[in-house]
C-alpha cells in the first residue's frame, strides 16, 4: 500500500541518511465555450453523491462513506499538458519549485527537530524520479525506486539529457502545489476541491469501484494508464505505456473527462487529514466541503500535505491500487515527482 508521497523535506531526510551512512450525472457538455473562457473544459452538473467508500478492500483513509453535495462547475477535459504549461511559463517567466535551489530554512520546518542539514553539494535544484529496480524488492522502502535527481523538472522529466520531444501532449509532471496554483491563477481558474474532483471522477455512477464500472479491464480493455505486472521492478506495459501517455489516449468517463483515472496523480485544494472523513460522516450531508482546516499525516507529522487523487501510471494491483474515484493520497505541497500533475476547474 501507498497513501502518501513523501515530502521534499522527506527526500532530503533520505539524503541525510545516505550521506551519514557514507560519511558518517451523465449529461456533461463536451463542447468548447470561448465566450465564457471554458474552451477545453466540460460541464460537471453538480449534485448529491456518496463520497468515499465502505469497501473493506479500500484503504482506511477512504472510509467511511458519507453524503456530499457539490455545485456545478467546469473542469478541464484533460490534465494540463506540457504544451499548455510551456505557454504559461513563456508568458509569465514562472520558475517551478523543482527548478529552484532548496531553501534549508523552509525544508527543516517539515522535519523532526534536530535533523542535520544535508551538505551543500546535494542542496541543488531537482526532483524525485521513478527508477525501476533491476530485480524484485521489498515494498516497505520507497527509496528503492524513487531517486532524487538533480536537474529533473517539468522540462527534463528524467533529469539532464531528457526533454519533451514527442511528449508535448502528455501531462506536465514534477509540479508542486504552488506550481499548479500559479498556472490556475494565470488561466483564471482554480484547483478542484477533493469533493468536486471525486464527484467528477465518478461521472454520475453511484458507488461503482472505477470511473467506468466495477471491472478494472472490462472485456480485456485497458481504460486507463496504470502499471501492469509486479511493481516496481516488472512492468509488462500491456496498456502500451511505461510512463505517461498522451492526453485523450484512453476513453473519457461519462462526463467527458480524460485520464481522470491513472496517467498522473492530480492535485486538489484540500489539506490532507487522515481522520477527516470521520468528521464528515457525523453530518447528515456536507455541502461543498473544502477539506480540514489543517493537515495531519501520522507518517510525516511535520509535513504540510494536500490531497491528490486519481492514481498514476505507477499504480499496480500489488502495491498502489489507487486507480479508483474514492482513492486518495497525502502529497506534500513541495513535492514534484515524475507522476504528479493537475487539472483546473472554474465556476460558471
Amino acid at each position: 500500500m501507498i497513501k502518501s508521497i513523501f515530502s521534499l523535506a522527506g527526500a532530503w531526510l533520505m539524503l541525510v541518511v545516505m550521506v551519514c551512512s557514507c560519511d558518517k450525472g451523465k449529461s456533461g457538455r463536451h463542447a468548447a465555450d470561448k465566450q465564457t473562457g471554458t474552451e477545453g473544459m466540460v460541464w460537471i452538473p453538480g449534485g448529491e453523491f456518496i463520497m468515499g467508500t465502505d469497501d473493506p478492500e479500500s484503504y482506511a483513509h477512504e472510509r467511511p462513506a458519507h453524503l456530499v453535495r457539490v455545485d456545478g462547475f467546469w473542469m478541464d477535459a484533460t490534465e494540463v499538458t506540457n504544451e499548455q504549461y510551456k505557454k504559461f511559463t513563456e508568458a509569465t517567466r514562472y520558475v517551478t519549485v523543482a527548478e529552484r535551489k532548496p531553501d534549508w530554512n523552509e525544508l527543516k520546518k517539515q522535519l523532526p527537530p534536530g535533523t542535520p542539514k544535508p551538505p551543500d553539494s546535494v542542496m541543488v535544484a531537482g526532483s524525485l524520479v521513478f527508477v525501476a529496480p533491476q530485480e524484485p524488492v521489498m515494498l516497505n522502502d520507497y527509496s528503492q525506486w524513487w531517486k532524487w535527481q538533480p536537474g529533473a523538472d517539468w522540462k527534463h522529466p528524467e533529469g539532464p539529457g531528457s526533454d519533451l520531444n514527442g511528449r508535448w501532449d502528455h501531462p506536465v509532471v514534477h509540479i508542486a502545489y504552488e506550481d499548479a496554483l500559479a498556472y490556475c491563477a494565470w488561466s483564471g481558474k482554480r484547483l478542484p476541491t477533493e469533493a468536486e474532483w471525486e464527484f467528477a471522477s465518478r461521472g454520475g455512477r453511484a458507488q461503482e469501484r472505477y470511473s467506468w464500472g466495477n471491472e478494472l479491464n472490462p472485456e480485456g480493455k485497458f481504460l486507463a494508464n496504470t502499471f501492469q505486472g509486479s511493481f516496481p521492478s516488472r512492468n509488462l506495459n500491456e496498456d502500451g505505456f511505461e510512463g505517461t501517455s498522451p492526453a485523450k489516449k484512453f476513453p473519457a468517463n461519462d462526463y467527458g473527462l480524460f485520464d481522470i483515472t491513472g496517467n498522473v496523480w492530480e492535485w486538489t485544494s484540500d489539506w490532507y487529514d487522515v481522520n477527516y472523513y470521520k468528521t464528515l460522516s457525523a453530518a447528515a450531508i456536507s455541502i461543498n466541503p473544502h477539506g480540514p482546516d489543517r493537515p495531519y499525516d501520522p507518517d510525516e507529522p511535520f509535513a504540510l500535505k494536500r490531497v491528490s487523487k486519481g492514481g498514476s501510471f505507477l499504480c499496480a494491483g500489488n502495491y498502489c491500487s489507487n486507480y479508483r474515484p474514492s482513492a486518495r493520497q497525502a502529497t506534500a505541497f513541495d513535492s514534484g515527482t515524475s507522476n504528479i500533475g493537475f487539472r483546473c476547474v472554474k465556476q460558471e
